[in-house]
């Protein structure tokens, strides 16, 4: 866009501060959002507020028109029970307490299965860090579900999770990743990500996984053919300052691998996260604001859009209408169906059962964009025109949680107790 058109954008938005106002322009024009000028954004309230997210839109427009993606998908998190005591999550078990739980992988198939032939076209898989894993359980893991459901996608394990399976096995991180494409793996969530900034993961997570170490997992995932999401975590003790140079970090990877598929950023569920219910960190907020989730997605759209494309707004973490609302400060992409989502639920999250696409169908089109169905790494598998509607098995399930259990239901059970030392 030249200067021209992105002044008469402006023309009728003369009361943008005389700071931001330029940086916007600029946006408009085509150049690239520097460290600073995202940082300057990140104050932007009121009216402010309004005119970032009215050029994140148009950007949006731009960038990936008006077609607005989901995915037909499963999550199944096969185990809570984790060496790890993030101070964020409130889904970790102990493996000595009653409510750890380890899914056979004759389950995890079982489930993937029943995903497919709901009209799922990928399984999402994370767990906690069992102790004493074997090393190639996520290995055998992956050849199992690819072996009964070759045509299902696996997107699966977190680069902390990655990590952890190459420190069990003895592999390095390549050799490692070698093997899971090798099984059968099609993508990694790019989740343990929080907020790529050293001293604040000392703070919220000590002993999780470095920022070293989860670019080296994405890198060499990238370097592989492996692509991956991208994640921010936030609404705790980050500055918006940190969520700028997240972003900027994830920029200049994206820039040398192309590897990323899209960026999600997540708001903490905050009521039940130990940092917060149980006060281990001081001066942690209660989750982020309204405005600051807003904020958010039209900031990711000015500083990743461009090299990104895809930036999803989160119906578990944010619920439907919210979610809805951000298609029109940047977001293109509702995610996925989900079917079970056990994280976010134990931290708190009203929302992570089940969305079917006729809902999602519903929400895209009340703001006016076009429903699309995509598959994990964004091919449109098919585009809804005007009076057109999906004809999913999934919107004919009237109660989720009795056909398919819920998280609660997984830990107050005896059935699948995790048993090992």
């Amino acid at each position: 866009m030249n200067a021209g058109v992105a002044g008469s954008l402006f023309a009728s938005l003369d009361w943008v501060s005389r700071d931001l106002r330029p940086i916007l322009t600029r946006a408009l024009d085509g150049h690239e959002v520097s460290v600073e000028g995202g940082i300057a954004l990140t104050g932007a309230e009121g009216r402010d507020l309004h005119a970032l997210t009215l050029v994140a839109d148009e950007l949006r427009q731009r960038q990936a028109g008006d077609v607005v993606t989901y995915v037909v998908n499963r999550n199944v998190n096969f185990t809570n029970v984790c060496i790890k005591h993030c101070t964020f999550c409130a889904f970790s078990r102990d493996h000595r307490e009653e409510e750890g739980y380890f899914l056979p992988v004759a389950e995890v198939v079982r489930r993937a299965q029943e995903a497919r032939d709901l009209g799922a076209t990928e399984v999402c898989i994370q767990a906690g860090l069992p102790p004493k894993l074997d090393g190639r359980y996520y290995i055998d893991l992956t050849r199992a579900i690819t072996t009964a459901l070759p045509e299902l996608h696996i997107h699966a394990f977190s680069p902390e999770e990655v990590l952890y399976g190459s420190v069990r096995s003895g592999l390095p991180i390549r050799e490692y990743l070698t093997e899971l494409k090798a099984a059968g793996l099609g993508t990694l969530p790019g989740t343990s990500a929080e907020i790529l900034d050293q001293a604040i993961r000392d703070i919220i997570a000590r002993g999780r996984i470095t920022v070293e170490q989860w670019v080296d997992v994405i890198t060499s995932a990238h370097a592989l053919g492996i692509r991956t999401t991208s994640t921010i975590m936030y609404g705790h003790v980050e500055t918006p300052a940190h969520w700028i140079r997240h972003m900027a970090l994830l920029r200049a990877i994206q820039k040398d691998t192309g590897g990323f598929t899209e960026f999600v950023p997540l708001s903490l569920i905050h009521s039940e996260a130990p940092m917060y219910s149980k006060g281990l960190v001081p001066g942690v907020r209660p989750g982020a604001t309204g405005a600051e989730v807003v904020k958010m997605h039209a900031l990711a759209r000015l500083m990743l859009g461009a090299t990104f494309r895809n930036i999803q707004s989160s119906w578990v973490k944010e619920g439907p209408k919210l979610a809805q609302l951000l298609l029109g400060a940047g977001a293109n992409d509702l995610g996925g169906t989900l079917i079970n989502e056990s994280i976010s639920t134990s931290a708190g999250a009203q929302y992570g059962q089940l969305v079917g696409p006729a809902e999602l169908h519903r929400l895209i089109r009340d703001v006016g964009r076009v429903p699309a169905q995509r598959d994990t790494v964004y091919g449109i598998i098919r585009t809804y025109r005007d009076g057109e509607n999906p004809d999913s098995p999934l919107d004919k399930v009237d109660d989720a949680e009795a056909r398919f259990g819920s998280y609660r239901r997984l830990i107050a059970s005896g059935e699948f107790r995790f048993t090992r030392g």
